[in-house]
């Protein structure tokens, strides 16, 4: 390579670099509109995605704790929701809101997810209202040891998770929903819930609802 075809390469990177950031933050900021707080009346909490515009948010069960949730959308309205399905070896719940105006996140597929893949994480990390954290697929499948009472198979992701990303959407590149952020691993590894479990355990629960809904 010549002298001046290095500095053309070398001025690239700027260029490649800030468009890569403004791509994250546009799927970031897409992501948003479907992002919910959940507060469970005590100390703690996370966040919630809407599954449905029926009202139904998806979030983690131990985000819940058996308490009567109180769910804030990125609009500001506020509601008091319904625990209409829980599952604690999957960590998972559905809340009802009382409304049906909502915008579900597109949903893509957790199955096709590849070592090496991009995905971004949103929640509210220490109270940080829809931040966002990028990182690539560790491993996808069930961990080779036991975590927590969690039963099932797992998305690993070299990100950080803090707490008060539990509940939160974690997307593919294209902004859609292939898994529910759960647990942290360890400083730079993160766990969520493959989109398939959550739909397995919607099946599960709704086998009389719309399609729309599961």
């Amino acid at each position: 390579m010549s002298g001046s075809n290095k500095l053309e390469g070398a001025a690239d990177k700027p260029l490649l670099l800030q468009q890569m950031g403004e791509e994250q933050a546009a799927i970031a900021e897409r992501v948003q509109r479907s992002l919910a707080v959940v507060s469970n009346g005590g100390r703690s909490g996370g966040a919630g995605v809407v599954w449905s515009q029926t009202g139904v948010i998806l979030t983690n069960a131990h985000v819940i704790r058996h308490r009567t949730p109180q769910v804030e959308l990125t609009d500001g309205r506020q509601f008091e929701a319904e625990v209409i399905a829980h599952d604690q070896r999957r960590d998972l719940a559905f809340l009802q809101l009382p409304t049906a105006d909502l915008f579900p996140i597109a949903r893509g597929q957790s199955s096709s997810l590849r070592p090496g893949d991009w995905v971004l994480s949103v929640g509210h990390p220490w109270g940080v209202r829809g931040a966002a954290s990028a990182g690539s697929v560790i491993a996808v499948g069930r961990p080779s040891e036991q975590v927590g009472r969690y039963e099932g198979d797992l998305i690993q992701v070299g990100l950080h998770l803090r707490p008060g990303h539990s509940g939160g959407p974690m997307v593919n590149a294209q902004g859609e929903l292939v898994g529910l952020n759960t647990m942290i691993a360890g400083p730079n590894v993160g766990l969520a819930v493959p989109l398939k479990v959550i739909e397995a355990f919607a099946q599960e629960q709704f086998t009389a609802a719309s399609s729309d809904f599961i």
